[in-house]
């Protein structure tokens, strides 16, 4: 939508090979797949959109940093980042942007060291274990935020409306 700020999906290591990266935890839709169907749905709701990927902590930390001035929410998978990165944490709390935080997997049911999310402290809502669903479930969320009347919930990031 020009002239619209977008949300932000941020993914964090390793989600460039969904589709193909254990299959029987995280399905064979491919990212570019789940990019399709939340431009699909954003275009629904009237919100602008934009993705990045990387492997690289200190890019997704500059991409937050940039989604201070740039967007008007972010949606982030940070993936292993989640539950070593003290910095991505702290850029997010930096930003004070909606954050919603999102895991295809349920990662209470995984491993023991995946039960801890440094992110979570700091994310206005959590969707865990929904499947690549959790992607536009995420959306939804802020577009219903964007969309309610009145002032927002008094939440630890406030959504800034863009009009």
């Amino acid at each position: 939508m020009p002239g619209l700020k977008p949300v932000l999906f941020l993914n964090g290591p390793n989600l460039n090979l969904l589709g193909t990266r254990e299959p029987d935890k995280y399905g064979t839709t491919t990212l570019a797949e789940i990019e399709k169907e939340v431009r699909e749905a954003a275009d629904e709701h009237g919100l602008a959109v934009r993705f990045t990927q990387s492997n690289h902590e200190g890019t997704l930390i500059d991409q937050i940093h940039l989604a201070c001035t740039e967007c008007q929410a972010i949606v982030i998978n940070p993936g292993g980042l989640t539950h070593t990165s003290v910095a991505l944490r702290d850029a997010i709390a930096a930003v004070r942007l909606t954050t919603v935080e999102v895991h295809i997997t349920n990662t209470h049911r995984r491993e023991h060291f995946r039960h801890h999310s440094y992110i979570s402290a700091v994310a206005d809502a959590v969707i865990l274990g929904a499947g690549t669903h959790g992607y536009l479930l995420a959306l939804r969320h802020i577009a219903h935020l964007l969309a309610a009347p009145g002032p927002l919930p008094a939440t630890p990031t406030t959504l800034r409306r863009i009009t």
